[in-house]
């Protein structure tokens, strides 16, 4: 893996022979890696809610392929995936992407234990499941068994008796909207009052246009995987267009056999 963006002395492009990183030929180690995505330091006010989205898409805008996102996906990308996990408080995610690629609880990872501690994270981050109508199966692993807890983020209007059989399964149920839908800047606040200011989301899709629309996505890590794939596969943020596009920079960029790994955040 070479770093293409920011470009200095000790991270161009290597000479003929010479390796990917630091001319010597050797992969990127995690805490590399770490270093690389770190969530920015806290402010004098101390720590605010910063939102993430890791995505991946084809060349011609995919963002999944037979309705997973797995086949676009590369080693690399999974690494940078795990990692990503490793760092966040919390994984937001919609319920429909945790129906279709079957989302199990995060798990802890001995590599990261020593700095997830040092930072005063639980072992592994919590899964949080946006859900307006909990059409949810509760008998699966990541309600009955997590390593953390996981959170369901609904609105007020929520059927009590799925409601109920979420806490019975042992999530905790957070209300972050009025009706039956989920208001996204409540959602990030319900969040960050459980102490989760480091948040992830990995989509699917119509939350992560949700999260755009509601101008609260702070820096999108995106995977530019090259493959084509033709078709009709949803983009990464799908939903009504905003009035205005909003503009991201980019902070820097990472290759791997093809695999562009950009992170863009707010302008």
């Amino acid at each position: 893996m070479r770093r293409l963006f920011p470009v200095t002395d000790e991270t161009a492009a290597p000479a003929p022979g010479e390796g990917a990183v630091g001319g010597d030929g050797r992969e990127w180690g995690l805490e590399e890696l770490a270093a690389a995505y770190a969530y920015p330091e806290p402010g004098p006010g101390g720590p605010r809610p910063w939102l993430r989205a890791n995505m991946v898409s084809t060349l011609d805008g995919a963002a999944q392929h037979d309705g997973r996102s797995q086949p676009i996906s590369s080693a690399a990308d999974m690494r940078i995936f795990g990692t990503l996990r490793a760092l966040a408080d919390v994984v937001v995610v919609g319920a429909e992407t945790v129906r279709q690629e079957g989302y199990r609880p995060a798990r802890a990872r001995a590599e990261f234990a020593a700095s997830r501690e040092a930072a005063g994270q639980a072992p592994a981050p919590a899964i949080a499941v946006v859900t307006a109508g909990l059409d949810l199966d509760f008998s699966l692993p990541l309600f009955t068994s997590p390593l953390v807890p996981t959170l369901i983020l609904t609105g007020a209007s929520a059927a009590p008796d799925r409601v109920a059989a979420a806490e019975k399964a042992g999530a905790r149920v957070l209300t972050a909207g009025e009706g039956i839908g989920v208001d996204p800047a409540r959602a990030v606040r319900a969040l960050a009052d459980l102490g989760h200011t480091r948040l992830l989301t990995e989509g699917g899709p119509r939350l992560l246009g949700q999260l755009v629309a509601a101008g609260v996505l702070d820096e999108l890590c995106l995977t530019v995987s090259p493959m084509l794939t033709a078709g009709d596969a949803q983009r990464i943020a799908g939903g009504p267009a905003v009035t205005v596009p909003r503009r991201f920079r980019l902070v820097s960029m990472l290759e791997e056999d093809g695999f562009l790994f950009t992170r863009y955040g707010r302008s």
